[in-house]
């Protein structure tokens, strides 16, 4: 049985744009399954000590911005810095993500246009139109997916993700997740790499593996 990743994210997050190519390479060469938890992460935030973008000092907002146009140029992808929508309500277009994959599909494509819908189009994926779309151009019953993404199942699977991010001490977009052990950021994706290739054992805050 292979191994899985619990895939904690936001449509919200740059990060997870830039990490999320990367990602499923790395996904796909090591054969790992994928548990997608897309998460509101206003509510993590608030939950765990961190603060929303707005909210921030002056001086770590213009820091962010740097190290965007250094991933971007890192990562070889386009991105807006400033979207004209952000920020925008990811709920409707994080559910659809839970819908395809609880239809026995992967979410990859539509997450990857997504992504870049958001990030490299500057488009405002904060209502059914774009959204729908967007499930439309990937290969999706957009009707069917987005109406399963407004309804209740969904939107009870998406609160536990809230639930089970904070029972499991994420506090941020994107982590992945590997035998309980965080990996924070897409930064941290060579570390994880790394893990997968050694089949260590998970560390833990204790310091015992």
């Amino acid at each position: 049985m292979p191994r899985r990743i619990d895939y904690l994210f936001t449509l919200q997050s740059p990060w997870a744009y830039l990490g999320s190519a990367p990602f499923h390479a790395l996904v796909k060469r090591h054969g790992v399954s994928v548990r997608y938890r897309p998460v509101m992460l206003g509510d993590v935030f608030s939950e765990t000590g961190g603060l929303p973008l707005v909210k921030r000092h002056p001086v770590r907002q213009a820091y962010r911005l740097v190290e965007l146009q250094r991933w971007r140029a890192f990562r070889k992808v386009p991105l807006t810095l400033k979207p004209k929508g952000f920020p925008f309500d990811a709920s409707l277009a994080d559910c659809a993500v839970i819908a395809v994959q609880e239809a026995g599909r992967s979410p990859e494509a539509y997450l990857a246009a997504a992504h870049r819908a958001v990030w490299a189009e500057d488009r405002n994926l904060g209502g059914a139109e774009e959204v729908g779309k967007i499930l439309k151009a990937v290969g999706e019953d957009a009707p069917s997916i987005l109406a399963a993404a407004s309804s209740d199942a969904i939107r009870a699977a998406y609160a536990a993700n809230r639930e089970w991010a904070l029972e499991t001490g994420v506090f941020g977009a994107p982590s992945y997740v590997l035998d309980g052990e965080i990996f924070w950021g897409q930064d941290r994706l060579d570390l994880l790499d790394a893990a997968l290739a050694s089949c260590r054992p998970a560390y833990r805050p204790n310091g015992d593996a």
